[in-house]
């Protein structure tokens, strides 16, 4: 006997019979774990090779979701972009360890996540933010699983639907508007408003833009690179400004320039290391652009929107012009033709009612 928690005995038949306690019932009773073995030798080597690895399993019982978390930041901090890690810390540490925090691994169910999602919602969230949500916390989750050896089920875990809204563009009129007084007030802030109106360009991207990511000789403008406000990793709720790859592979991309916006880049033409938008190697970032574009539109006198409206505007201008969906894709720099007709194109009433008729008028 080994100090009353582990014993070997001789069965009658011969073999060997290890146990050892792995745990204990509600009223105090324990519970064991039994090996076999043909000799004391063999049982006693099973009874510490199970010992070692019920250990290992026991240990992952005490172990909270704020211990896991932190290493499993350790774990993706190398494979994930800057801005990508600042989104996942943000959303665990206002969202998911307020409620999970201080929880063992093996307390949390379906019910307790089901609970969550609805508290999420219930406060007002998207839900296309709360999948967000649980999508975070199922990576840690499974990363807990494969290093602690916990049984966790999410299959029971209800997700809402998401709404797939598609961005809504500018009116024909509005785009007039526009373009007409950047034209009569051309600086390089307009200049940045036509580059994003007439090339889909993203406003990160527009101010990470230099002048020699643009060749003008052949016409094409190269996205290398976007600028981000992201939330500091030490914790607290200051926030700075990155430099950084873009978006993803497909983001990283060339655009023919269309003829019409060469005279105004040639007017502008900067050293090549200087950002466009401010004609220095200074940079402007993406939420003071934001609010100069707003001015634009206040002057105008046009009603105001998000910046990102403009590429949105541009997808589906392209669409009502006859682009075809895989190059309008690649000049969008997305990832799938899916991407593209799910988030941006939504061609207007009239260019359906256009279509609809052209088929009768080719009888």
């Amino acid at each position: 006997m080994l100090q009353n928690r582990e014993t070997i005995t001789q069965r009658k038949d011969g073999r060997f019979m290890g146990r050892f306690i792995i745990d204990h019932e509600s009223n105090g009773k324990p519970v064991y774990q039994y090996v076999y073995g043909k000799t004391y030798e063999e049982t006693e080597q099973k009874l510490r090779i199970a010992r070692e690895i019920e250990s290992q399993f026991l240990s992952g019982r005490c172990v909270t979701i704020y211990k896991v978390y932190g290493e499993w930041l350790n774990a993706i901090v190398n494979r994930v972009k800057e801005s990508t890690y600042a989104n996942y810390t943000m959303k665990f540490e206002k969202h998911i360890l307020p409620v999970f925090g201080d929880m063992l691994c093996t307390e949390v169910t379906s019910a307790k996540i089901n609970a969550f999602i609805k508290d999420k919602m219930d406060s007002g969230l998207s839900a296309g933010y709360v999948r967000d949500l649980f999508a975070v916390f199922k990576a840690l989750l499974i990363y807990a699983q494969e290093e602690y050896n916990i049984k966790l089920s999410l299959k029971n875990v209800s997700l809402p639907k998401a709404e797939k809204k598609k961005s809504p563009k500018m009116s024909d009129e509005q785009q007039k508007k526009l373009v007409g007084y950047v034209k009569n007030h051309i600086d390089l802030t307009g200049l940045g408003v036509l580059l994003s109106l007439f090339m889909g360009l993203r406003i990160g991207e527009l101010c990470g833009l230099k002048w020699g990511d643009i060749d003008l000789v052949h016409k094409i403008l190269r996205i290398n690179r976007t600028v981000q406000r992201i939330c500091k990793q030490n914790g607290s709720r200051k926030t700075m400004l990155i430099v950084t790859a873009p978006k993803s592979s497909n983001s990283r991309r060339c655009i023919a320039i269309p003829d019409f916006l060469m005279p105004y880049l040639l007017a502008f033409k900067g050293s090549d290391n200087d950002y466009i938008l401010s004609g220095s190697e200074k940079i402007i970032e993406p939420r003071t652009m934001q609010y100069r574009y707003k001015k634009i539109l206040e002057a105008a006198d046009i009603e105001s929107s998000n910046y990102h409206k403009l590429r949105a505007t541009f997808a589906t201008n392209c669409i009502e012009n006859g682009f075809d969906v895989k190059t309008l894709s690649c000049v969008l720099g997305h990832s799938s033709v899916t991407l593209t007709l799910e988030r941006y194109v939504r061609p207007s009433r009239q260019y359906e009612r256009r279509m609809m008729n052209s088929l009768s008028a080719r009888m």
